[in-house]
Order: C-alpha cells, then sequence, then structure tokens
C-alpha cells in the first residue's frame, strides 16, 4: 500500500499541468499520483500518459468523460491506494522541502494507535503580480506536531478556514463517510473539506508552507466575473451545504466547537453567494439572494437566526441601494476568504 495518494484533476491543462507533477515526484514510491484527465481537448491526455509511461510505479493515468472538477476528485478517491488522500490542482504546486516533512510526518503518524483523519498544513496564496505572497497558516488556532481532537482548537478568524489546499485526509475516512461531489459543478472544494468534518476526530497541523495555490488567471473559477457568472454553481454548493448541516446540527450538541467552526464556515459562503449576486446588479440575481435566505429559514431557523442577525448576515440583507452599498463592506471579508482576482 502507497502512504499518499495525490489526485491532479486535469480540464484541458497542458500549458502547466507538468510543473505540477514534477514537484510531486520527489516523493518517490511512497506516493501515488493520480492524474484524471477529465475529457480534456488539448494535450493533457498524452502528457498524463507520457508521466505515466515514464514512472509507472509512481504516476496512474485515469481518463474520462468530461464530469467536472467534482468529478475527477470522486475517480481519485474511487481509485486510491494510498492510506491518505490529497488534491493538488493542476495549474498549482507543492514545496519539496515541506512536502518531504510531510511524508516524514505521516510515515511516524501511520504507525500509531490512534488513527490520524486529517492533517493540516499551511499554503500559499501565488498570487500573479504579487512579490509578498499571503500564507494562510493555522499556528494561532491549532496545536503543533500532535495529535489533538476539536476540542482543542481555538477560534477561527472571519476569512480564516480549513480549505482543500490545506488538508490530507485519511483515505478510508473519505469511504466511510461515503463522499461523492457533485458533477458539472465549480466550487465543490467547499463540500470536500465540509462534508467529512463530522468523521474526523483526530487532525494534526504541521506549520510549514505546502501548497503554492496559483492565482491570477481570467478563466479561473474565483475569478469575480467568473463567479457572477456561475454563481447558480455557487448556490448549488451553498444549498447542499445548508441541508449537509441543517441535517446534522443536533449530533453536533457535544461537539461545541466544530459545530461553531461549521456554523462560521457556512457563513462566509453565504456571504459569498449573497454578494455576488449583490455585485451582479441584476433584480434576477436580487430574488435569488432573497430565496437563498428563505432557503435556509425554511430548512433550519436555529442556523437561519445564527447567520442572519451576525455580522455578516446583517450587512448582506439591509434593504435598497444604500443597504446594498454597506453590503460591499462583506466584500472585503469575501476577498480575504477567496483572494478574487
Amino acid at each position: 500500500m502507497k502512504l499518499l495518494t495525490i489526485t491532479i484533476p486535469c480540464y484541458n491543462s497542458a500549458a502547466y499541468m507538468r510543473n505540477c507533477i514534477e514537484s510531486l515526484l520527489p516523493g518517490g514510491d511512497d506516493v501515488e499520483i493520480i492524474i484524471v484527465n477529465d475529457g480534456s481537448k488539448d494535450e493533457t491526455k498524452e502528457i498524463a500518459d507520457e508521466y505515466a509511461a515514464k514512472y509507472p510505479s509512481i504516476v496512474k493515468a485515469i481518463h474520462k468523460e468530461n464530469g467536472g472538477h467534482g468529478s475527477a476528485v470522486n475517480a481519485g478517491i474511487e481509485h486510491a491506494t494510498g492510506l491518505y488522500f490529497k488534491v493538488v490542482d493542476s495549474d498549482d504546486w507543492v514545496k519539496n522541502s515541506a512536502y518531504l516533512e510531510i511524508l516524514q510526518t505521516l510515515k511516524e503518524l501511520s504507525g500509531t494507535r490512534e488513527s490520524l483523519d486529517m492533517l493540516i498544513s499551511n499554503f500559499v496564496y501565488d498570487k500573479v503580480g504579487e512579490t509578498r505572497k499571503k500564507v494562510m497558516a493555522y499556528k494561532h488556532v491549532l496545536p503543533e506536531n500532535r495529535l489533538f481532537g476539536w476540542e482543542e482548537i481555538r477560534r477561527f478568524g472571519k476569512g480564516k478556514y480549513i480549505l482543500m489546499h490545506s488538508v490530507i485526509f485519511r483515505t478510508k475516512l473519505l469511504w466511510e463517510c461515503n463522499l461523492k461531489l457533485p458533477e458539472h459543478t465549480f466550487y465543490v472544494d467547499n463540500i470536500y473539506v465540509y462534508f467529512p468534518l463530522l468523521h474526523v476526530k483526530n487532525l494534526y497541523y504541521l506549520n510549514v508552507n505546502f501548497y503554492h495555490y496559483f492565482i491570477g488567471r481570467e478563466d479561473q473559477s474565483v475569478n469575480e466575473k467568473v463567479m457572477i457568472s456561475r454563481i447558480d454553481q455557487q448556490i448549488r454548493v451553498n444549498k447542499l451545504m445548508i441541508d449537509f448541516l441543517s441535517e446534522n446540527y443536533n449530533k453536533l450538541t457535544k461537539e461545541k466547537k466544530l459545530k461553531n467552526y461549521m456554523l462560521n464556515y457556512l457563513d462566509i459562503i453565504t456571504t459569498v453567494s449573497s454578494i455576488m449576486l449583490i455585485r451582479s446588479e441584476t433584480e434576477e440575481n436580487f430574488e435569488k439572494k432573497k430565496e437563498l435566505w428563505s432557503y435556509l429559514k425554511q430548512k433550519n431557523k436555529s442556523i437561519y437566526k445564527r447567520l442572519r442577525y451576525g455580522i455578516l448576515g446583517s450587512s448582506m440583507n439591509l434593504p435598497g441601494k444604500s443597504g446594498r452599498k454597506i453590503s460591499e463592506e462583506g466584500y472585503k471579508i469575501c476577498r480575504k476568504f477567496f483572494k478574487f482576482n
């Protein structure tokens, strides 16, 4: 069995996927790299096959019909043989020294009596044109270099959450919680780091800048104009997160810190949806914002009250043009969270 499976979802990624793959190869035979070609129309297939032929003990190539990012991640989870599982997007890369430290840590933890469910590390916003790169670190929130549970976490500030770039899951945990991401839908990385949390008992934080998250392409999913054009997909993910927390809310009674974390994460996602709908400046989308908040109220009034009458929810729901202007302040938090292009 491999120590770590790394899945690289690829769609028309020929221009940049080599850099991603090359950064992962130093993991050697401890690592299984699964390149998922999600119905690409460029040379992605040929590049994936080239690496699979050159490194047959490390790299696998999977070719499938286009199903979107979530579908490619699903394929990686299904075919994974590693004890742990990581997603690295095809335009991102990892830092070698941090990578080797993470592999050594995973080796040590795999031999302990208590199973590690989720390893967390830092990631870097590698934004085009910025010389000083922002690091998303968790040293003030999480204990370092040891296993811990949710009861030991400190309060996450607004705009600081455990994102897909930060996490490595135990592979069996993803199977056990039957994680299946929606197909043909963007922004499912939020579901990826949200739904498994109820199954996560033992966490570990390694304070290293491991993952470099490239940001700056005009066609990137977190480009503001792109997000507005795909707002229905953002709303779909938002509603799935509302459904999930509503269905499991009572199970979190004894896990107060996890409950608060999940509420706050849903809060920021609902704020992102709301502010994108506001910034679109169309009556149709103003109505969609009202419908989203009505959906939340219908699903769970307790969650609705926590979000609607909090700082973000209140600023997102002020009436008229003046209210929408005040809502722009929430946009600053959204930018901190998503680093919009």
